[in-house]
C-alpha cells in the first residue's frame, strides 16, 4: 500500500510539558479501569465525559463505577488525572481511546450516536502522530465505514498521518480473577502500522495482546464472544422450561455433564440476560446481517425470544407455586431479593428483575424488593419498597423470589426462614425450595 511507506511513529512531542499519554472519552464501566491502569503503571491520563455529575465526582474523588473504588480515583488524582467535560483536551494527547456506550436505537440497531460525537471531537481536535481506537461494541465495519471517514475530514490521512485501530472491550463488572491487565486483549489496525501503534499502546497496559487481521475481525470477535454466550443462556433457559413440564432436574443433569473434559461447557439457567453486553451486543450483529445481506440471524432472533420471555415463565412459575400453596398472586404480599443484572455490582442495566417486578405489579401483587447493592429502586416511575431486614421480611411476605444470589444474602437462612422460596439461580436445594 501507498500509505504504508509512511510509518505512524511516536509524536516526537515528549518536550511539551501539556501532552498526555492518553485521553479516555467515556467514562463509564470500561473507560474509568481503563484510565486507572494507564495511570496506575505511570501514565499522564486524562478523562472526558459528558456527565458534569461524573467529572466533578471524579475530579472530587469519588467514583461512580463498581470496580473502581474512591481510594483507586484519588491515587489516579495523585499521578495528575483530570476528568474534563471540555473536548480541547484532546489535543494534547498522544493516544485517544474512545470508550462511549452503544445502545439500541428505535429500529433494534446499534446507536451510534455517542460513537458519531466522539468521533467528531476527535476530529476537531486531530494531529499528526495521534493514536486513536475505538473499543465501543458494535458491528463489523465501524471503524473503516464511520469512524475513518469522520476522522480523515480533518484532512489528515490514516496509516500515513494518525493511527487508528479497533480494539474490543473485555470487562466484566465484578470479576476478581480477570481483570483488565490480566484479559488478553484483541486489537485490529486500520493498516500494518496502525495495528503495529495500537499493540505497542495496549502492551504497556495488558499482559497479552492479541493482533486482529484488520478492525472488522476485532469488531467481529466481540461480537462472536457474546452471541456465543446468549445462544447457549438461550439453550439452558428453554432446557429448564422443557425440564420441569418432564420432570427432570436440569441442575443435577448440567452437573453431570459438567464432568466431561471436554467438548462442554456448562451454562446455567436464570430469569433473564440482563447486563451491558449479552442481551444488546447480538443484536448488532442480526442488524448487520439484515441491513448488509437481507436476511435474519436467526440463532440470534430465536435466542432473543427465548431469554426475552424468561420473566414472564419466572412470573407464571412464582403463580403456580402460590396457588398450589392456596393463594391467588393478586393481593400477595411479593420480596424480590438481587435486582441488579449480576452479583455483587450495583449496575442494573437490562436486568431482568425489572420486568419480573412489571408482571408481578400488572398482576396486581404487592412488591418489595432487598439489594445489598442498590438502596432505592422504581418501576415504571413507581418506587418499590425496600425491606431493611431480609431475613425478617422473607418470613413476612407470602412469596420470596430470589434473583441475585450476592454473596451478602446467608442463602441456607433464606430457605429455612422463607414461607415460600422461588430459587432463579439454582443456589438453595433443599426440600420447600422451588427452583427454576
Amino acid at each position: 500500500m501507498q500509505d504504508e511507506q509512511l510509518e505512524v511513529g511516536p509524536l516526537g512531542e515528549a518536550e511539551r510539558p501539556d501532552l498526555v499519554d492518553l485521553a479516555v472519552i467515556g467514562l463509564g464501566y470500561v473507560g474509568l479501569p481503563l484510565a486507572r491502569e494507564a495511570a496506575s503503571i505511570g501514565l499522564k491520563v486524562l478523562g472526558l465525559d459528558r456527565d458534569p455529575r461524573v467529572v466533578e465526582a471524579l475530579n472530587t474523588g469519588h467514583s461512580h463505577v463498581d470496580d473502581v473504588s474512591d481510594d483507586d480515583v484519588r491515587r489516579m488524582r495523585a499521578t495528575g488525572f483530570t476528568a474534563s467535560t471540555d473536548d480541547a483536551c484532546l489535543a494534547r494527547a498522544q493516544a485517544i481511546v474512545i470508550c462511549v456506550p452503544t445502545p439500541l436505537g428505535k429500529d433494534g440497531g446499534p446507536d451510534l450516536g455517542a460513537v458519531t460525537a466522539a468521533t467528531k471531537a476527535v476530529a476537531l481536535r486531530l494531529r499528526p502522530g495521534q493514536l486513536v481506537v475505538l473499543e465501543s461494541t458494535t458491528y463489523p465495519g465501524t471503524t473503516e465505514e464511520i469512524v475513518r471517514p469522520l476522522l480523515e475530514e480533518s484532512g489528515l490521512r490514516v496509516g500515513v498521518d494518525f493511527a487508528l485501530a479497533f480494539s474490543p472491550e473485555r470487562i466484566d463488572p465484578g470479576n476478581t480473577a480477570h481483570g483488565l491487565r490480566t484479559t488478553p486483549k484483541v486489537v485490529g489496525g486500520c493498516t500494518p502500522s496502525c495495528a503495529a501503534r495500537a499493540v505497542a499502546f495496549y502492551g504497556k497496559l495488558v499482559d497479552t495482546v492479541v493482533q486482529a487481521k484488520g478492525t472488522r475481525e476485532a469488531e467481529m470477535a466481540k461480537l462472536l464472544e457474546n452471541t456465543y454466550r446468549h445462544v447457549n443462556i438461550a439453550l439452558v433457559n428453554e432446557l429448564a422450561v422443557i425440564s420441569h413440564e418432564l420432570h427432570v432436574d436440569l441442575w443435577d443433569a448440567i452437573r453431570c455433564a459438567g464432568t466431561k473434559p471436554f467438548g462442554f461447557q456448562a451454562f446455567r439457567p436464570s430469569p433473564g440476560v440482563g447486563g451491558h453486553c449479552i442481551p444488546i451486543d447480538p443484536n448488532y450483529l442480526s442488524y448487520k446481517v439484515r441491513s448488509s445481506l437481507g436476511y435474519e440471524f436467526r440463532f440470534v432472533e430465536l435466542a432473543q425470544e427465548i431469554n426475552r420471555r424468561m420473566p414472564e415463565y419466572v412470573v407464571r412459575r412464582a403463580q403456580d407455586l402460590l396457588n398450589t400453596a392456596g393463594r391467588p398472586l393478586h393481593g400477595s404480599r411479593v420480596l424480590l431479593l438481587g435486582v441488579t443484572y449480576k452479583p455483587d455490582v450495583a449496575d442494573q442495566r437490562e436486568s431482568p428483575a425489572l420486568p419480573v417486578a412489571r408482571l408481578l405489579r400488572e398482576r396486581e401483587a404487592e412488591v418489595a424488593f432487598h439489594d445489598p447493592h442498590v438502596p432505592l429502586w422504581s418501576v415504571d416511575g413507581a418506587s418499590i419498597p425496600r425491606v431493611p431486614d431480609v431475613l425478617a421480611a422473607v418470613r413476612e411476605h407470602d412469596l420470596t423470589i430470589l434473583l441475585q444470589d450476592h454473596s451478602a444474602y446467608d442463602l441456607p437462612a433464606l430457605g429455612d426462614a422463607a414461607r415460600l422460596l422461588f430459587d432463579t439461580r439454582g443456589r438453595i436445594f433443599r426440600p420447600g425450595v422451588e427452583v427454576l
